[in-house]
């Protein structure tokens, strides 16, 4: 009976702080975005979108961030199915942001200083493929920014550690609609209360210059 008990005790908390713990497919109404003529997109990957996808709506001139797949070799990737592992696709991010407002070099310093880029295959407590961490380019120039901070960061900071990858980015796949904004619209979830939230503070606090007004 005590081994049954520590199991479902194990069971319960991993579900609880899981990003693949979740599976309620509530139908979310999307809002429409109006983007102007100087609004770009830039993609990355970096542990679940839940955290990630918050991350980047804090910053100042990014004016949406929308959560999905990328990086992988199958086609209409779902939550169940990334979860597998076997997809190639790892949870990923759309940024779209005002160039007059953000650079692209600014949005990879976010993704380098929000998450553990020396991770094989994950952020805590969520391992996989689909967790890896990725800085996609469209450009030579994109590229070009992503890999310096990668040489700068592996010489002052990680020691040359970085498992980053660095991929031309091919096809983004929008996550459902049940997943948009989920730590905005779900702030007493397990998850979101244990880890989301944690990370979001974490970065707001290493990077305060970088935040919208009115955000703290």
């Amino acid at each position: 009976m005590k081994i049954m008990k520590s199991v479902f005790t194990f069971t319960t908390i991993f579900l609880l702080i899981s990003c693949l713990g979740f599976s309620k497919k509530e139908e979310v109404a999307k809002a429409t975005f109006v983007f102007s003529n100087t609004t770009k997109v830039a993609y990355f990957a970096s542990g679940c979108f839940w955290c990630v996808e918050a991350i980047f709506e804090s910053v100042e001139g990014v004016e949406e961030a929308v959560s999905g797949y990328a990086g992988g070799h199958t086609k209409k990737p779902t939550y169940q199915s990334i979860g597998t592992g076997t997809t190639g696709h790892s949870e990923s991010v759309a940024v779209y942001y005002n160039a007059t407002k953000v650079s692209f070099e600014t949005l990879v310093t976010v993704f380098f200083g929000s998450h553990d880029p020396t991770t094989i295959n994950g952020q805590h407590p969520d391992y996989g493929t689909q967790y890896r961490s990725i800085a996609f380019y469209e450009t030579d120039e994109e590229k070009i920014i992503i890999e310096n901070t990668i040489s700068k960061l592996n010489k002052e900071v990680y020691n040359g550690k970085i498992a980053t990858e660095v991929t031309k980015h091919s096809k983004f796949y929008e996550a459902e609609s049940y997943h948009q904004d989920f730590e905005r619209r779900n702030p007493n979830q397990g998850y979101v209360k244990a880890v989301s939230v944690p990370r979001l503070n974490k970065f707001k606090k290493k990077f305060p210059e970088l935040l919208k007004k009115g955000i703290h």
